[in-house]
């Protein structure tokens, strides 16, 4: 099986990367395929609302001039993903955004292409705002027949400077915690994703 975490940070090596590690470390200790993407600082806008992908349905996005639709074909292929940002302003990072906004529009686009996978949201916060960041991201896979699994608390690390979410305990701990849930429910998971009743309400064909 093969999980996606993608960091919305524009920080490479800071405290969300660190989180999302700590998560995938159980997937890949149990064989998953485990793949972290950095998002944050790249090239990726916001959805236009042009609608055109209820129109091509091919798994893409119009705009092709960013990073959108090669990270859209892993997505696809993910059993889990892990979606990953810091907190701006009480949400999540700008791309991330974007991401978000573009991914659960084409995948409705396409037959609800996320219906059945395994959706996590993991946040890094210096002080407030984090259960709103950690909601924007849940809010998507929740309308996109998702599965989103629980653990020890809600995936949020406390930190400022890149390091100090390892000094967060609880967190570190709910990360492995998580990553090890994920292990669980995508192995019991496997042997029904074919019979998983995906919804045709709203299909625009």
């Amino acid at each position: 099986m093969y999980v996606l975490a993608i960091n919305g940070s524009p920080r490479k090596g800071g405290n969300t990367e660190i989180l999302l590690q700590e998560t995938l470390a159980p997937l890949a200790a149990n064989g998953w395929e485990t793949e972290l993407v950095q998002v944050g600082g790249k090239k990726l806008r916001g959805c236009i609302a042009c609608y055109k992908c209820f129109e091509t349905k091919d798994n893409s996005c119009i705009v092709k001039n960013d990073i959108f639709n090669d990270l859209f074909e892993k997505i696809l292929r993910a059993d889990a993903i892990i979606l990953g940002t810091p907190t701006y302003f009480t949400d999540v990072s700008a791309e991330l955004k974007g991401l978000i906004d573009r991914a659960g529009l084409v995948a409705i686009a396409n037959g609800r292409a996320l219906a059945g996978k395994i959706g996590a949201a993991v946040v890094a916060v210096r002080r407030g705002g984090a259960t709103h960041a950690f909601d924007s991201i849940n809010h998507m896979y929740l309308m996109s027949q998702m599965i989103v699994p629980g653990s020890i608390y809600w995936n949020i690390g406390v930190g400022l400077a890149p390091g100090d979410v390892k000094k967060d305990a609880e967190a570190m701990a709910n990360m492995e915690n998580l990553g090890q849930t994920i292990h669980w429910l995508g192995s019991a998971m496997q042997p029904h994703q074919k019979s998983f009743p995906v919804s045709t309400f709203g299909r625009r064909e």
